[in-house]
């Protein structure tokens, strides 16, 4: 996939250009950009895009930034999984104030060369989110492009969205929330270093600082996956302060089952929450931690293992 973002290049020839925001690329995202991408097929020269703004700088009614579901890679790695050939993510504050005619003539047609617009029923754009689709069919009509509307995504009779999710995130609700992305929430960190106690506890772990602005999971204890260099191995999560020997700031503390690989510190690692445990808890001392750590494990292991311990290599 090519990011055209911050540069002055255009694609080679005409494309299907899926717009929304698609910050969790969730079920009801992939439906609009696979409808981009099944309308590029159909035309010879016309490649699948997507226009959607870097989410960090969304801000919600004019006051706060909009929290991320997936970071700007994680976001990009997830469209571009889908087929799609070119994407433009710039800064919302850069657009904001553009008005509906100026947003299609800059972005669908200046930029992005659009012979096909895809969007949401509920899509808006212009400056203050005066314009609709209704508005926008007739902009496209204007300058020669198809507009195709894709009807809302539902589970259980409730439309999904990414605003659901975060807060399914936030209550812990991990697998609901993963059934509704489509994927495993995930997190993509570099391995900071820690005060080692998780070697002397028989369990080496490894630290990620969250990121201010990225949705943050329930405080507590999650079985999870994590991705080295490919290969994917069961692990248990911790998420939150640690309030036993004390953080600073929210980290996520994993460690990982059936690995043996060294050291990995200034690593850049994934890892992918599954199923919630148990909530963060203070223990009296070291060694109530030390077992309730050997018991989250094994559950964890039920869980992503279903029980068995595996060789080296991961999943």
């Amino acid at each position: 996939m090519t990011d055209l973002t911050g540069t002055n290049n255009v694609p080679k020839g005409s494309t299907a250009v899926a717009m929304g925001l698609f910050d969790g690329v969730h079920h009801g995202h992939r439906a609009v950009i696979g409808r981009a991408v099944e309308a590029a097929k159909g035309l010879s020269g016309t490649e699948p895009a997507v226009f959607t703004f870097d989410t960090p700088t969304v801000t919600s009614k004019g006051t706060s930034g909009v929290e991320y579901i997936f970071s700007r890679e994680m976001k990009f790695d997830l469209i571009s999984g889908l087929g799609v050939k070119y994407i433009y993510s710039p800064d919302f504050m850069n657009f904001k104030d553009l008005s509906g005619e100026e947003f299609v003539g800059l972005v669908l047609c200046g930029k992005l060369s659009a012979e096909f617009a895809v969007c949401g029923e509920d899509f808006r754009f212009g400056k203050n989110a005066c314009c609709g689709v209704t508005e926008l069919d007739r902009m496209c009509r204007k300058r020669g492009i198809k507009l195709i509307t894709v009807s809302e995504i539902s589970e259980d009779g409730r439309k999904i969205s990414s605003t659901e999710i975060r807060e399914l995130i936030k209550a812990g609700e991990i697998k609901k929330a993963n059934k509704l992305l489509g994927s495993e929430f995930s997190f993509r960190l570099p391995v900071a270093y820690g005060r080692h106690l998780g070697h002397k506890l028989n369990f080496p772990t490894i630290n990620q600082y969250l990121s201010g602005s990225q949705v943050k999971p329930k405080f507590g204890v999650y079985a999870s996956k994590t991705d080295i260099n490919g290969h994917i191995y069961g692990s248990v999560t911790n998420v939150g302060i640690k309030p036993t020997v004390g953080s600073e700031a929210p980290l996520a503390e994993t460690y990982i089952m059936d690995f043996s690989g060294g050291d990995l510190y200034g690593e850049t690692v994934k890892v992918s929450l599954a199923d919630f445990i148990r909530p963060e808890m203070k223990f009296s001392g070291i060694d109530g931690l030390k077992a309730r750590i050997a018991e989250d494990t094994e559950t964890a292991r039920s869980i992503i293992y279903g029980g068995y311990h595996l060789p080296h290599g991961g999943i």
